[in-house]
């Protein structure tokens, strides 16, 4: 690799690349030497801008937990079907990196106590995403589009759960778009108001 050459957004480069690896090749071939050859620098740039590897790792996941599906995040109570859009908010966010980063972060014991300095539970990129569900779902229950009664934030975290058993299998066929939809409703028709 060359040097001398100044990199611009080094970080974002190494996330990137961290991003194409997983998604390509799951967690057991994201390395160091991988994620720099990746991102196109020398090895010893994560190292200049990271601790360790963990500590790459760790500022990764949380990076990537703060930049949810476009789709979870433009989630807006009132409008159209609330089965089709978590449903799609679902496929969207489950066709991401999300996933691998959850076997990553399973993957990885050393990352696992790294996050658990700063994230007290949960892996960050779904527990957003469950809090983001659970968000947009207490909204449509004000609205009375729900029911009253609906206990938003386990149903986010029933939502999340589900999604991810139905896209765990990245190297498969993602589920059907109508699979999807037919999950979200059996889980929201009890409390879809009437």
């Amino acid at each position: 690799m060359p040097t001398g050459v100044a990199l611009r957004d080094v970080r974002e480069q190494l996330f990137d690349a961290a991003d194409r690896i997983l998604l390509r090749s799951g967690p057991e071939a994201l390395t160091s030497r991988a994620v720099t050859i990746g991102a196109g620098c020398a090895k010893g740039v994560l190292h200049r801008h990271f601790t360790d590897f963990d500590d790459f790792l760790a500022a990764y996941v949380l990076d990537r937990s703060t930049r949810m599906d476009a789709r979870v995040a433009a989630l807006r109570a009132g409008t159209g079907s609330v089965t089709d859009a978590v449903a799609e908010a679902l496929t969207s966010l489950f066709g991401s990196v999300a996933v691998a980063i959850v076997a990553l972060v399973t993957f990885r014991d050393g990352l696992r106590a790294r996050l658990r300095e700063t994230w007290p539970a949960g892996v960050p990129v779904l527990t957003e995403a469950a809090e983001s569900f659970a968000a947009y779902l207490e909204d449509e229950r004000v609205l009375g589009r729900i029911a009253a009664t609906a206990d938003t934030a386990t149903l986010g975290a029933i939502l999340i759960g589900t999604g991810h058993l139905l896209f765990a299998d990245r190297t498969g066929p993602s589920p059907a778009p109508a699979d999807v939809r037919r999950t979200v409703a059996a889980i929201i028709p009890v409390v879809v108001a009437t």
